[in-house]
């Protein structure tokens, strides 16, 4: 197996007094794709939100490219940075998608031209090329599913973490969304999508993770 980029050590995460998750050691390969199942209430939910640094565990460690991350602070930010979240419900605000697609880079200070350049860019990868002046919200649902990738997808992101990312998508969307995530190892990026759709994942993935009621299957 490659060298881990992402490690879990001991990691219990609790609410309400009841335990979510509790891995005694998970480590997620650079330049792979993961999938990772399990039936609803298994943790997967908090398991990418442990991993997006936005959640932080009740016990345990999280090491990143070997080195341990603390839970609160400059490095914890710098690397947020590399890490890329995307939820099964995309949230777009009510604007061009090009503005959509390049609120991060703006968060970030990146210049306008530069911003309309990367923009540009990640709406083709996803098949939306000559989109950037329509209103976001008034796209069908497999669109907005596909603007908030290339969203993602602008900010080029180190791991991209994905949450159900074939739910409720049409044919061709969904056809969209394998090409990208199959193509992203070899842009160095690393990839660890949630799906019930195992036929798909299971397509993608060169490793399938198994959760059952917060613990790593046998």
């Amino acid at each position: 197996m490659p060298e881990p980029l992402f490690s879990l050590r001991g990691v219990v995460k609790r609410f309400q007094g009841q335990e979510a998750l509790n891995i005694a050691r998970l480590d997620f390969a650079a330049g792979q794709i993961t999938a990772v199942e399990g039936p609803n209430g298994a943790g997967k939910t908090t398991l990418l939100q442990i991993l997006a640094l936005l959640l932080a565990p009740d016990q345990g460690r999280l090491l990143y490219g070997g080195q341990e991350l603390p839970h609160a602070g400059a490095q914890l930010t710098a690397r947020r940075r590399e890490i890329t979240l995307v939820a099964q419900q995309a949230y777009l605000f009510d604007a061009s998608v090009q503005r959509n697609v390049a609120y991060g880079l703006r968060l970030r200070g990146m210049r306008r031209e530069e911003r309309a350049q990367r923009a540009a860019a990640a709406l083709a990868q996803v098949g939306l090329a000559g989109f950037g002046p329509r209103r976001a919200r008034r796209l069908s649902g497999g669109e907005m599913q596909r603007v908030a990738l290339a969203r993602a997808l602008a900010l080029k992101p180190r791991v991209l973490l994905l949450d159900e990312p074939f739910a409720n998508l049409d044919t061709e969307s969904a056809a969209v969304f394998e090409r990208v995530i199959a193509g992203l190892p070899a842009e160095g990026c690393t990839v660890i999508l949630v799906s019930h759709a195992r036929e798909q994942a299971r397509r993608l993935a060169q490793r399938v993770v198994v959760l059952e009621n917060g613990r790593l299957a046998a």
